[in-house]
């Protein structure tokens, strides 16, 4: 890695964290002609906890970007989402829109990340990996973040760079938000995701598979119903992910060890599926699901927030990536007309879009996504949900709308017109 002089460390908009959010932003920064670092505090290829599989949502980001998504460049297609609960399985495609592709992709989180980072990077955005940042650096004047130290390279030399804008990418710890005050709200929802991979001839199934009810059932007359949800995602490489994600509106949210839970959930699984311990080929991982706005405002004094940094984890499913790129792919499209505004206060009118756009995009639908993670906390309402909706198909596919947020936001049919509907009278979260 080449050392930055000290021209180098200046430029119009300093991203921190070169996850998907972090460097979607980058890449349409760099894109629109604006000189971009982006700094990455590990090195590629990297370890990340996530269910590896994308939703049509987060196919589209991926177009955007011009990442070459066939299955020649190791990507496996999926068709759809399988749910499994009340005794019922139903298996539902992707909607055909005109917004969105029908179909998703499955791919490895260190391999996705680096694409991404490589693709923001041949776009012109300056990429450091192994540069840790410190803090912000703010004009005591003004309050306003004007540039980051960190720590570079092994033998973590200590660097100050400068940008009139900085974007918080750094997820859910966002250290960078915290240094300018911005804390989370405990009124919105938490989850918490775990996951392992295991060898399994399960590995080449099209359809994502989710399971609303996790039983413990490994003693006769035992069973007992695990709070959250589960999933499995074939690879295609020989191997499974498979998951649980669980909100803190659940009970027993503090007093379980979710490894356990995953254990005993993948315990009660048929045996040729492979999912025990001698077949399991890397550690139990987890990380925190930050959702519906959880930390705000979305900019403020020259910072703005993306993907988990700023909770943009849908509460109805768990997702993040999709969120993380379009909350990218926003902040970057603001940046870029404020960034060609005259004064900075004309500047500062174009940035304070940012958040509003955020509202108007996302937050009636967050708003409807608590409500729902709140009932469904409540396991009777679970058990009722779970073996009276999985029954209509019809009733399903409207579901499948609403929790993926698969719309299209005009001409789409009376399924669409209902959700968003719902979503524009819903208060902005």
């Amino acid at each position: 890695m080449t050392e930055p002089l000290l021209s180098d460390n200046t430029a119009d908009v300093i991203v921190v964290g070169a996850g998907p959010a972090g460097s979607t932003t980058a890449y349409h920064l760099a894109k629109a002609g604006l000189d971009v670092l982006l700094l990455e505090k590990t090195e590629f290829p990297r370890e990340k906890v996530c269910g590896d599989g994308l939703t049509p949502r987060a196919v589209k980001q991926l177009v955007a970007m011009g990442i070459d998504i066939s299955e020649e460049a190791g990507w496996l297609r999926n068709k759809g989402l399988r749910i499994i609960g009340g005794g019922v399985r139903l298996q539902l495609d992707w909607p055909d829109l005109a917004s969105f592709p029908d179909y998703g992709l499955v791919r490895k989180r260190d391999d996705f990340d680096e694409q991404l980072a490589r693709q923001a990077q041949k776009a012109g955005a300056r990429l450091y990996e192994r540069c840790n940042v410190s803090g912000p650096i703010v004009d005591d004047r003004t309050g306003r973040i004007t540039g980051v130290t960190a720590k570079l390279g092994e033998e973590k030399r200590e660097v100050a760079f400068h940008a009139p804008l900085v974007v918080a990418a750094d997820g859910n710890s966002t250290r960078l938000s915290l240094a300018m005050g911005l804390h989370r709200r405990e009124d919105r929802p938490m989850g918490v995701a775990v996951r392992t991979y295991f060898t399994s001839p399960r590995h080449d199934d099209d359809y994502l598979e989710s399971w609303l009810e996790l039983w413990d059932r490994r003693g006769p007359g035992e069973d007992r119903l695990l709070p959250g949800y589960g999933w499995i995602f074939g690879m295609g490489d020989g191997t499974s992910n498979v998951g649980l994600g669980v909100l803190n509106t659940s009970d027993s949210f503090k007093e379980l060890d979710w490894r356990e839970v995953l254990k005993a959930w993948c315990a009660s699984m048929p045996e040729d599926w492979g999912y025990t311990p001698e077949n399991m080929t890397g550690p139990i991982r987890g990380a925190a699901l930050p959702m519906a706005f959880n930390r705000q405002p979305h900019y403020t004094k020259g910072l703005l927030l993306v993907g988990d940094a700023g909770g943009l984890v849908n509460p109805f499913n768990g997702e993040g990536i999709a969120y993380a790129m379009e909350s990218g792919q926003i902040a970057a499209d603001v940046i870029v007309q404020a960034h060609a505004r005259a004064t900075p206060a004309q500047r500062e009118v174009a940035l304070q879009r940012y958040p509003r756009v955020l509202k108007d995009t996302y937050g009636g639908y967050y708003t409807l996504g608590r409500a729902f993670v709140k009932l469904i906390g409540n396991p009777k309402v679970m058990k009722i949900a779970a073996q009276r909706g999985l029954t209509h198909p019809m009733l399903m596919k409207f579901t499948l709308k609403l929790l993926a947020n698969l719309t299209d936001p005009t001409g789409g049919d009376a399924m669409d017109r209902i959700i968003n509907g719902l979503t524009k009278v819903a208060p902005k979260a």
